[in-house]
């Protein structure tokens, strides 16, 4: 009996922890929107980014508003294809330079080795997506909590056309 009530005392405690959301201020998001206006070289206020968790990882995806932008198609594209190149490389400076360098699972994730964590770019119609993979527990968690920073503090606007792709987090 007393196992039973320390068992259901521990999954009460964790499973609190795990629900609590912490919020982010309209300061602190303003601050990231501001920063990614100086660090992106598309116009952040011509896109749409969404960042779709599972179980191994997340999908991101930056689609342009309007389909025949096609300068912003280009930028978006060609900026992503080389964030997909650093992230490989273990570079995430540029995502410090907008979130800070205590942005949650960063640190984990700057600690993974080539090939631990898998960085797949794909071009899209109206921008690209980057599908993060990991077999590694510890850098599954650490993207989780990456991707759940960045709805936070970026917003996470659907993408219609594209969550549909990833209805089920067993991805």
């Amino acid at each position: 009996m007393k196992r039973y009530a320390l068992l259901l005392t521990g999954l009460v405690v964790f499973s609190t922890a795990a629900f609590s959301v912490e919020e982010v201020s309209p300061a602190r998001v303003e601050e990231v929107y501001q920063r990614s206006k100086q660090v992106e070289p598309y116009n952040v206020d011509q896109a749409v980014q969404m960042f779709t968790k599972t179980v191994h990882g997340g999908v991101q995806h930056i689609v342009v508003k309007s389909a025949d932008n096609t300068e912003q198609i280009k930028l978006i594209q060609a900026h992503l294809l080389k964030l997909s190149n650093d992230f490989s490389k273990g570079d995430f400076s540029e995502t410090e330079r907008i979130h800070g360098a205590d942005m949650a699972g960063l640190a984990q994730l700057k600690l993974a080795k080539p090939f631990d964590i898998k960085f797949e770019y794909k071009a899209l119609p109206k921008g690209v997506q980057i599908h993060y993979t990991t077999e590694y527990p510890q850098f599954a968690q650490a993207l989780h909590e990456w991707f759940d920073a960045q709805e936070k503090e970026h917003g996470n606007q659907v993408i219609d056309e594209h969550k549909q792709h990833h209805l089920t987090p067993a991805e």
